[in-house]
């Protein structure tokens, strides 16, 4: 019996992934690719809607990859490729873009969310139609599940209508993807401010936890974090946040409950607790830094990864691709 397909991607727009990311998604598709036929790309061409510099863009892309394998995944079970490497994500966008309507595409919260933080004028057309073109990411694969949180369901619904859209107009051609509902991960905090989430765009150096940190700065920033008045460890979202915050990521790390390392810390106070967190998040971490630093000093060999991953997907895409443009009436 056939696996059924994922698909997912990362962008390419940090120096680092961060813990949000490691427990949201990146480790769940490590373990996605031992039950499923697994596609995951570093969507590069995604991060061109807030134009990056080119030379960013080159060493991020190869940085997200590196640490995509640095993670677990294996080219051996999964497709691991970059996104424009398949030039048929680019077509199929445009093709999808013709069947979008502009309220429909107007509706997009992504859109209106980055319109509004830095003015509609300064929104770029990409941005409005960067749906469509995650639409194309999936529809291209005839993708069966996609991994998505809460936040991302709006676009795979938008996914769903257009394939529904296509086939009605010029015949059965796409596969209708379903939600791969990811695990809940509890909501992990900025380290200097509890009250908000960890995120790149807005969290300070010292709040954020990224994967390829050097182990002496993640220990810093974790006995710096903002705790609260009084020494009892203990999980309280309202009266302790900082706390309850470093809870979470102990157990989402290590594997132990909050209960039961509540009972383990109980009158040890914040020092102790805060040093056995560090060494979690370190352990966790430094094998992970290695391993990157390792493949990115051997851009040749990352490079050929990237190649077999990208063979694999283009393999799909351009039978998929095929069937689209006989469908349109586009010659051949």
């Amino acid at each position: 019996m056939a696996r059924p397909r994922v698909l997912s991607g990362i962008q390419p727009t940090a120096d680092s992934f961060h813990l949000g990311n490691y427990l949201g998604a990146v480790r769940q598709w490590v373990a996605l690719q031992d039950t499923h036929d697994a596609f995951y790309a570093v969507v590069d061409l995604h991060a061109l809607t807030v134009t990056p510099k080119p030379e960013d863009l080159r060493r991020r892309t190869r940085v997200a990859a590196a640490q995509l394998f640095a993670v677990g995944l294996d080219p051996e079970r999964a497709a691991v490729f970059v996104q424009s490497h398949v030039r048929e994500h680019s077509e199929l966008a445009w093709y999808l873009i013709c069947q979008t309507g502009m309220g429909e595409a107007a509706r997009m919260t992504q859109f209106k969310d980055k319109a509004a933080k830095y003015g509609e004028s300064s929104a770029g057309v990409g941005l409005f139609t960067y749906p469509m073109l995650m639409a194309a990411d999936i529809l291209i694969y005839q993708t069966d599940q996609v991994p998505v949180g809460v936040d991302q369901k709006q676009h795979l619904e938008l996914s769903r209508d257009l394939a529904q859209r296509f086939n009605s107009r010029y015949g059965p051609t796409f596969k209708l993807p379903n939600p791969y509902i990811l695990k809940e991960v509890e909501k992990i905090t900025d380290l200097q401010d509890p009250s908000a989430k960890m995120s790149k765009s807005s969290s300070s150096p010292q709040g954020i936890i990224d994967l390829l940190e050097e182990p002496g700065k993640l220990r810093k920033k974790i006995m710096r974090a903002v705790t609260d008045t009084g020494s009892e460890v203990i999980a309280d979202e309202e009266n302790k946040a900082g706390v309850t915050n470093l809870l979470r990521i102990h157990s989402a790390l290590s594997g132990m409950s909050i209960a039961d390392l509540e009972a383990r810390f109980a009158g040890q106070g914040y020092g102790a607790f805060k040093k056995e967190v560090a060494e979690v998040v370190v352990d966790t971490f430094a094998p992970i830094r290695e391993r990157t630093e390792k493949l990115l000093a051997d851009e040749a060999e990352l490079d050929r990864l990237l190649a077999v991953g990208a063979e694999r997907a283009r393999a799909v895409a351009r039978e998929t691709m095929a069937q689209v443009r006989d469908r349109l009436g586009l010659l051949p």
